[in-house]
């Protein structure tokens, strides 16, 4: 265990952890909402600091981001644990996982990662899969150990975090992908046991520190596919940064979702078509076949990144410019 970061001492060994915005008032042998943070004797702990459940090598487009270092590597890791509880979970076996009844991970040091990182040829390192929220201290360890490498890092998050967490690993955060998941209110508290205005926060927040930021919304029948909400989502993003690039997402059948239909690809070319209605320039369909994968220069309509899958096929820029215009690409791209 490790002592936490971003907590405040109470009385009768109470304590607030302000990680995120559950901001959980833990008393004396508790375990926040998390399962990962614990209050003993008026002291809270992170119990999954030095631990991973999963490591890998991704393409970066997996994240999925694709105005930052198209077609490089990225090392992925994550600890067990999350601040949400989203019925349809892709990675639900670990993010669920908690330190209340087992004590999952293995033992890894900071700078091993990033030594697998490099020698894996990896430009980056992404803190996925799970919330890298909940293995902050490890991840900001790391994230400061990478930057010191040459090495850029990854959050994929659902933006739960606190604006003080932010703040804390901004010097050493690249890149951003914030899981936009509804744009109700009571979806969030029912599906997710959270809150929409905080994630919208973050994502105001994370745009305007100039962390590159991506949005993905994984677009569940009967749940988020409606005009409105598809609508309210792609204004959000339009009224931040027009420049924003949008994920939009097919659902398939999981955990606790397993009886939901899968989205049909019309849901999909109605969101993209929402999108562009409310002026994001950048959209993308994914997690389909025959979904729009590709960039197109935003001046001259050619197509300046050409993908399949998550593999960069085709990079008409030089730079961050387009071949054909030069006009400038939103993004983060190796000269």
């Amino acid at each position: 265990m490790k002592e936490a970061l971003l907590y405040i001492k109470l009385a009768q060994q109470k304590v607030h952890c302000q990680l995120c915005a559950h901001e959980c008032k833990v008393p004396e042998g508790k375990f926040g909402f998390c399962g990962v943070r614990q209050n003993i004797q008026g002291v809270l702990y992170t119990h999954n600091f030095g631990k991973l459940v999963a490591a890998n090598v991704d393409p970066v487009e997996k994240k999925p981001l694709y105005h930052f270092l198209p077609g490089t590597k990225t090392f992925s890791i994550a600890s067990a644990g999350c601040n949400f509880r989203c019925g349809f979970c892709q990675n639900w076996k670990i993010s669920q996982s908690n330190y209340i009844n087992q004590k999952p991970g293995e033992e890894i040091a900071a700078t091993k990662i990033v030594n697998l990182a490099k020698q894996n040829g990896c430009q980056s390192i992404a803190y996925t899969y799970t919330e890298p929220t909940i293995y902050f201290e490890f991840a900001l360890k790391i994230a400061k150990l990478a930057k010191a490498a040459g090495l850029y890092n990854i959050f994929v998050t659902n933006g739960y975090m606190s604006a003080r967490a932010i703040s804390l690993i901004r010097p050493y955060l690249d890149a951003v992908n914030v899981d936009l998941k509804f744009f109700k209110e009571d979806a969030y508290k029912k599906i997710c046991s959270g809150s929409l205005g905080p994630v919208l926060d973050s994502v105001r927040l994370l745009n305007k520190l100039g962390i590159w930021t991506e949005i993905t919304t994984l677009v569940i029948p009967r749940e988020n596919d409606s005009v409105e909400e598809l609508s309210g989502i792609a204004e959000f993003i339009s009224k931040v940064n027009k420049d924003i690039p949008w994920h939009i997402s097919a659902f398939h059948p999981n955990y606790k979702f397993d009886a939901y239909p899968q989205t049909p690809k019309s849901t999909l070319n109605l969101a993209y078509e929402l999108g562009k209605k409310q002026g994001l320039r950048y959209i993308y369909v994914g997690n389909i076949d025959g979904g729009e994968q590709d960039t197109r220069c935003n001046q001259c309509g050619e197509k300046i990144i050409k993908r399949e899958d998550f593999s960069v096929i085709e990079a008409n820029i030089i730079g961050n410019k387009c071949k054909f215009c030069q006009k400038e690409l939103p993004g983060v791209y190796i000269s």
